[in-house]
Order: C-alpha cells, then sequence, then structure tokens
C-alpha cells in the first residue's frame, strides 16, 4: 500500500504543463518522432512525460477521484469560454480551454444536461482558420480533427477506437492523381495521427 507522501504526490499539483504531456504520451504510440519535438518545443524529458501521465492515471483510478469535469478545472483552470452546443439530438454545453502546444487548437468538454462529461478532445479553435483538405495528401498528423475530417470528406462513417481516447472515420478520398480511395483515418484526442488506404 502506498505511503500517503506518495499518493498525494502522484495525484497532487498536477499543472496544463503535464496534462498536455498526457495527451502526446497517447499520441507516441503512433508519431512518435512528431512527439519527440514537441516534447523538445516544452523542455521536458521522456522520463517526465511518462511521470505524468502516471500521475494522470493515478487521478483517473484513484478511490477518491474527483469528477471529470472537476478534474479538468482543477488541472486547466477556468475555461477560455462556454457556450451551448446541440449534438444530435442532444443539448450540451462546451467548455473551451486553450493549450499553447496547440495555439490553433482547444481541448473541449461536452457536458450533457445532467452536468456529466460527455465528451473530451481537441477541436478548431472559434476564430481559428480550419486547414484546406481536399486529397489525401493533405491528411496528414495533427493536420486537423475529427469533425474538420468528417465535413470535408462527407459522408464518412464512425469507427470503433482501440481506446477512450481513440476515434476512426472510414470515407473516401482522392489521392494525387485524383483516384478515390477507401481511407481509414485514426485521430486520438480528436486529432489525426495517421491515414491509411484500404486496396
Amino acid at each position: 500500500m502506498e505511503s500517503m507522501p506518495t499518493q498525494k504526490r502522484l495525484t497532487g499539483s498536477f499543472t496544463a504543463l503535464d496534462f498536455q504531456q498526457v495527451l502526446l504520451r497517447r499520441m507516441a504510440d503512433h508519431n512518435p518522432d512528431q512527439v519527440e519535438d514537441a516534447r523538445h518545443a516544452l523542455g521536458i524529458s521522456l522520463a517526465q512525460m511518462r511521470e505524468a501521465n502516471k500521475r494522470w492515471q493515478a487521478m483517473l483510478h484513484s478511490p477518491h477521484a474527483r469528477g471529470a469535469l472537476a478534474r479538468y478545472r482543477s488541472v486547466l483552470g477556468e475555461p477560455e469560454s462556454r457556450a451551448p452546443r446541440r449534438v444530435g439530438d442532444l443539448d450540451c454545453e462546451a467548455w473551451l480551454w486553450p493549450l499553447p502546444l496547440w495555439p490553433d487548437l482547444r481541448f473541449e468538454v461536452l457536458l450533457a444536461p445532467n452536468g456529466g462529461v460527455w465528451n473530451e478532445w481537441l477541436v478548431r479553435a472559434p476564430g481559428a482558420a480550419p486547414p484546406r483538405l481536399t486529397s489525401l495528401d493533405d491528411l496528414t498528423p495533427w493536420s486537423c480533427t475529427v469533425d474538420e475530417a468528417a465535413t470535408a470528406f462527407a459522408p464518412a462513417r464512425p469507427l470503433e477506437g482501440t481506446a477512450p481516447t481513440r476515434w476512426g472515420l472510414a470515407f473516401t478520398a482522392p489521392d494525387g492523381w485524383g483516384v478515390r480511395r477507401e481511407v481509414v483515418a485514426e485521430f486520438t484526442w480528436g486529432l489525426l495521427q495517421r491515414t491509411g488506404v484500404r486496396e
């Protein structure tokens, strides 16, 4: 059984910088080189990133864990903005936080009417120019969000992710020669990580 000081170290004083490391840790499975560059930009070591992820998991699985919204507020502070959002038949409220690593994106938490967190991922910041997505060549890692890819290459079919923070989309997109291809796109925390073409 962990001592009280160790448990406090794992779950306390978690910062927005630590949270960005958690996002990167999940993305490293797909794009280790890009994550390495981002890690250096943040001035953090690989050991620090692993430790941040370990502490985040301890927060999630602690018997005294806070609710998801309270956890995000304690880590990221008050949201930059809050706005009503309708998703299908569900009326939600979108809370948005800036993250320095991705200045054109925001971390979005969607709250259901009962106050529960319905979804959490990266979206384009309000007022930021969306990417130009017209072909398979435009679908580079970190170039777009789930919603942007689904809109650009509609109709897109959602695919079950391999983890709670992962999503997939299946759609058709033209390649560099204009030939339409069946594409599977994989996203982590709502941000594109990689694409595959079905032959």
